[in-house]
């Protein structure tokens, strides 16, 4: 494996995924896969980057001002003790791969091409629907422990479809939840046998914070909330367009 050039991949993700709140781990998981890495190792190292970039994420976030609990608070509920879990199941590494390549394949589409609510200049927040936050939670720490993701992706859209917040709010929930259901996640796999860093897997995680502390005050401060989505539309499409192709005709 090439581990400087993956490093600088991991560096490049942390950047971009940070600029939107989140922790990448979809990226790193997108990066690895081409390098013949054990499943175990890409979720775990997934996991603890996400823990470390999300945090940073979330902190420059919240410094910017635009944390907002409600947001946060009803999705952590559930979606925590489901991260734990997930990461505690063992699926096969075809399954994982497949469920992978569906998840990423979906967030490519829905960043690159659909424009959200809350970019309108007369939308209005809605009020929070306590059960249906509560329910999503679950769902997501349950799909996010079990792919090594912290689901913040998932969340980040979630809110602004539902115009619950602007991408800004968004982005800051998304790296609260990212930071602690990938700890919940980290915590089960450790439990359950399935946390493995392998040779490379703990180098990567200077290149993820200094992608982090770059991208998240660019993000918190200058980006918007729309032109970063498109970002990491190209950057989702360009890998889930790469492994189609691969299967298609290999």
């Amino acid at each position: 494996m090439n581990a400087p050039f993956l490093s600088i991949l991991v560096f490049l993700i942390a950047m971009l995924y940070a600029s939107a709140g989140f922790g990448g781990a979809s990226g790193y998981l997108t990066a690895m896969s081409f390098f013949n890495i054990p499943v175990n190792v890409m979720a775990s190292t997934a996991l603890a980057l996400n823990i470390l970039v999300s945090s940073i994420s979330f902190t420059n976030y919240t410094r910017a001002g635009h944390l907002k609990p409600k947001l946060l608070v009803p999705f952590l509920v559930t979606s925590v003790p489901a991260a734990f879990i997930g990461g505690y199941m063992k699926i096969s590494e075809q399954t994982y791969i497949t469920l992978l390549y569906l998840v990423l394949t979906y967030l490519a589409l829905r960043m690159l091409f659909f424009r959200t609510p809350t970019e309108s200049t007369n939308w209005e927040a809605r009020p929070i629907d306590w059960w249906t936050a509560l329910l999503t939670g679950a769902g997501i720490g349950l799909l996010s422990g079990m792919l090594g993701m912290g689901g913040g992706i998932f969340l980040s859209p979630l809110i602004l479809l539902m115009q619950w917040g602007t991408s800004k709010q968004a982005a800051a929930s998304a790296g609260g939840f990212i930071a602690i259901n990938s700890l919940s996640g980290l915590i089960g796999r450790v439990l359950g046998g399935t946390l493995a860093f392998g040779e490379f897997g703990l180098w990567f995680l200077p290149a993820g914070l200094l992608g982090a502390l770059i991208g998240s005050r660019l993000g918190a401060i200058n980006f918007s909330g729309a032109g970063v989505r498109r970002t990491l539309g190209i950057v989702l499409t360009i890998a889930v367009g790469t492994y189609w192709i691969n299967t298609l005709f290999a």
